[in-house]
Order: C-alpha cells, then structure tokens, then sequence
C-alpha cells in the first residue's frame, strides 16, 4: 500500500493468505510471500519499486504466477503453491510457483509493460525463462534446452533454455530477463 482515501484497516495475513498450513507449504516450497489484508470504504492504492501493474481478470480459472511477480489480489481468490519442476529452477525461482483461483482480479507486477501472448492448439509458443512472469488457461510447459557444443566454447546465441507452452491460453512476459541459472551460457 503506498496510499489510501477513506475508512482502511490493513493485517497480515499467515502462509501468504493461506494460514498455518499455507505457511507450513509456502516455507517447505520456498515460495515465500508476505500478504496483507485490507478491509474498508475507499480507495487503495498499490505499488512497489516503479514496477508495471497489470490486471488480470479470473472467471473460475486459476493463474500461475511468481510470488515476486504477484502485487495483490481481490479477497475472494484463493492461493496456494503448485510444483513447477525444470522451469521454475531455469528461472532461479525454485521448484514451486503460486496459483491464484477463483473469480475476480489479480495484480501482477513486470519491469515494463507486461506482453501478453496467446497460446492456440496450433500455435505453440517458447519463452526465455527469465521473462516469464505468469499465465492462464489449460497449457502444457516442456523445458527446452538449446544447449549445444557452439554453447561450451563460447559461441551461443545467449538463449540456452527456453520454455515451450502448448495448449490453449495468455502466457505474461516481461521485457526484461532476470538472472537465471542458465542465463550465462
């Protein structure tokens, strides 16, 4: 919260809005996350380090999104952790990511503006692992590696891993790459 208007009480909320066992999961995952819950009659307004605010409107599906990408989300969502596997560890973020299910809004954070990409049966989409930010909709990620001997002795393109989305939904991009593991090879 950087400012509000009205009638505002704020708490923190345990296990990143999930309580005891939402903390339990969260800390054994190492998808951390701090949550307040505001309640009132107003205006609230959110932010934090300048980052691009993107609003992303769940009717009954879920999103997955990085803890460090998620800003805030309407009360009535639920979060939890789901196992991410290769593409969360390509990304430096661990093996976990968090969903945000239900119907309402949820903020996601980018450094610039978000892209939004549209994954179709027939048309498959990669991402470099250090853009991703989050997506929606019934997809399928495979970890791909262009991994090569060009790769050892110096001569790769800089996009050694890439993550392959397949399906049907948005995948969030942003244009920026953080430093991943294999961001250097």
């Amino acid at each position: 919260m950087v400012a509000y208007e009205g009638e505002m009480s704020f708490k923190k909320m345990t296990g990143g809005g999930d309580g005891l066992r939402g903390m339990v999961t969260r800390r054994l995952t190492g998808e951390q996350m701090a949550v307040m819950e505001v309640k009132g009659r107003g205006t609230c307004y959110f932010a934090d380090r300048a980052s691009e605010i993107n609003l992303v409107t769940l009717r009954g599906e879920t999103l997955y999104v990085e803890s460090s990408n998620l800003l805030c989300t309407d009360g009535g969502l639920r979060t939890g952790t789901t196992f991410t596997g290769l593409r969360g560890a390509s990304q430096g973020n661990g093996l976990f990511t968090t969903t945000v299910e239900g119907t309402g809004q949820a903020a996601i954070m980018s450094d610039g503006s978000a892209i939004v990409l549209r994954v179709a049966p027939d048309m498959p989409l990669q991402v470099d692992p250090g853009a991703y930010i989050a997506h929606t909709g019934r997809l399928k990620q495979h970890f791909q590696s262009g991994v090569n001997f060009r790769t050892f002795i110096g001569e790769g393109s800089g996009e050694a891993f890439q993550i392959r989305f397949e399906g049907d939904g948005l995948v969030y991009v942003q244009p920026s790459e953080r430093n991943t593991i294999g961001g250097d090879l």
